[in-house]
């Protein structure tokens, strides 16, 4: 899978887990095109399911969070209203989302922006009009 193909899948999935087993689809998994036992990073693939996760990482376009079952996931643009519609359904450090930032020195290092501060305001418009029921009906029935 190419990067490119990787944010597409995100795209079209709309949520999805990085590398969990979970109630909606994986990355690796669909990188791989097969379930994966342990850590992927021993994976003989792993160079390329690393270039993949980090090209949706580094989407503007993906939301990436603990969403699912505490789970590192991805949400697609295209449903942060109903993310932020549903937003009282999830604890608030699920909905927090994680940056990568490489420090002067070299260092990889997480860092979270917490809910809603991370929240465009066009998408929290967006969200004030959709219905409840409607934005599972977008999200997926596992947030219902």
């Amino acid at each position: 899978m190419t990067t490119r193909q990787g944010v597409a899948f995100v795209k079209r999935h709309g949520v999805v887990l990085e590398s969990a087993a979970g109630p909606v689809p994986s990355l690796v998994e669909a990188v791989l095109g097969e379930p994966i036992r342990g850590s992927w990073w021993g994976h003989p693939r792993g160079r390329e399911i690393f270039a993949v996760t980090r090209a949706v990482r580094d989407s503007g376009d993906v939301l990436v969070c603990r969403l699912v079952d505490g789970k590192i996931t991805y949400v697609h643009r295209r449903l942060w209203p109903s993310l932020v519609r549903l937003s009282k359904r999830f604890p608030a450090k699920r909905l927090a989302q994680i940056r990568e930032e490489h420090t002067a020195t070299g260092r990889h290092v997480a860092r979270e922006v917490s809910f809603p501060k991370w929240v465009p305001g066009e998408i929290s418009k967006q969200a004030k009009t959709l219905s409840e029921s409607h934005a599972i009906g977008l999200l997926g029935e596992w947030c219902a």
